[in-house]
């Protein structure tokens, strides 16, 4: 079990040795202490019954360990975290059902002045009508009456000049009325929290999908246009600054997409682009960057790389593409691709060098396609740089 410290708090303060570390666990021991102000009051009418001679001392000993033992039983397994094995760590129905009970047996043993623990019997379960779900809810409100009826009935037979028929008769529909309402309420806030939750996990994946879509092409799941447009300025800025970065651009066109799309439909050319798309993946290097740059053209960043190196890796794609059917249906179906390519010089844009690679493109398409074509880079101009300074001047 992880802890999550509070930074303002000392491991080996009291609070700490009290309510431990964990962030949920204090909570949930804290709040278990707060519910133990029930059986405190408990205690206090005992005592106070027994002041008067309504109770006797034995049957007050009895029932106040028997509190003590409880209180002492949950702070246990909450700070051990042994209530962390559990699907409800905070356990609130266990502890609503043993509160209720010691509040039972208060108000056996309270004589005259038993009525007033029923007010107990509320506070108890408003405690967990934040917690509990529907269900445990009903199973809440219907233990409170079944348990204080088998008290009531049990008094009236027993003890009927403290416990009279009709006073009794009186509290049983007092507690019939205000149990079921509460659980009433607990159940109909559990259904609010469900769906307040369920309307925060739909947020949630609406602003991963939002994610996605801002940085993601949604046919071939590659980096989109202006999503790679922001990864090739960061690697120019990188550039820039140190001047030992080295990167390369290359823009692959597939030979004769339109020709595809027009003879197969274009059902059959997003299958290809989507295929051809996890191909070149699988071939690039995890610090390469493979985009959908538009239609039947991509744009991939060779990280850390000459131009002449660069290549290499194109034509590893080259062959693999070779090997692969790209729509298992149509196997006779062989795709190609041209790929204009360049390496960027600091102080040059983006967008010069973009140009440059798409140049390069246009020539490999005159040479007859699937092939390459490596442009020369324009000489580095010294003017760019400041003298004093790695950045360059805008």
């Amino acid at each position: 079990m992880s802890n999550t410290l509070h930074d303002d708090e000392p491991t080996g303060s009291a609070s700490a040795l009290l309510l431990g570390t964990d962030r949920k666990q204090k909570l949930r021991i804290i709040r278990s202490l707060m519910a133990a102000t029930a059986y405190i009051v408990c205690v206090a009418l005992q005592l106070y019954a027994c002041w008067l001679g309504y109770v006797d001392w034995v049957h007050a000993e009895i029932l106040s360990t028997v509190i003590v033992l409880n209180v002492g039983l949950w702070y246990g397994i909450l700070r051990s975290g042994y209530n962390l094995r559990f699907k409800d760590p905070s356990m609130t129905l266990p502890q609503i059902l043993s509160a209720l009970t010691v509040v039972a047996g208060a108000y056996g043993i309270t004589g005259p002045v038993h009525g007033s623990t029923m007010m107990l019997l509320a506070l108890v379960l408003v405690f967990g009508i934040f917690n509990m779900n529907a269900q445990q809810a009903r199973i809440a409100g219907l233990y409170t009456i079944v348990i204080m009826a088998a008290t009531i009935v049990y008094k009236m037979l027993n003890d009927p000049h403290q416990y009279p028929a009709r006073l009794e008769f009186a509290h049983f529909v007092l507690i019939s009325v205000i149990v079921p309402t509460i659980s009433s309420l607990a159940a109909q806030l559990a259904a609010l929290r469900s769906r307040l939750q369920q309307q925060k996990e739909d947020l949630r994946v609406a602003f991963e999908r939002i994610q996605i879509l801002a940085t993601r092409d949604e046919l071939t799941g590659l980096t989109n246009r202006r999503h790679m447009m922001d990864i090739v300025s960061q690697h120019q800025k990188r550039l820039t600054r140190t001047g030992h970065h080295r990167f390369c651009l290359a823009i692959i066109d597939l030979d004769y997409f339109k020709r595809i799309n027009d003879t197969y439909g274009h059902g059959i050319g997003d299958e290809v682009l989507k295929n051809f798309a996890q191909v070149a993946n699988s071939v690039l290097r995890e610090t390469d960057v493979l985009a959908r740059w538009g239609g039947e053209e991509f744009l991939v960043l060779l990280n850390d790389t000459e131009a002449t190196q660069a290549q290499i890796g194109l034509d590893r794609i080259r062959q693999r593409l070779s090997q692969t059917v790209l729509v298992p249906s149509m196997p006779e179906l062989v795709v190609t691709f041209s790929a204009g390519l360049t390496h960027y010089r600091v102080g040059e844009t983006l967008h010069g060098c973009i140009e440059r690679a798409d140049q390069s493109l246009y020539e490999a398409k005159e040479a007859g396609r699937n092939c390459t074509r490596i442009a020369d880079a324009p000489p580095l101009d010294v003017t760019v740089l400041k003298p004093s300074s790695n950045k360059a001047v805008a």
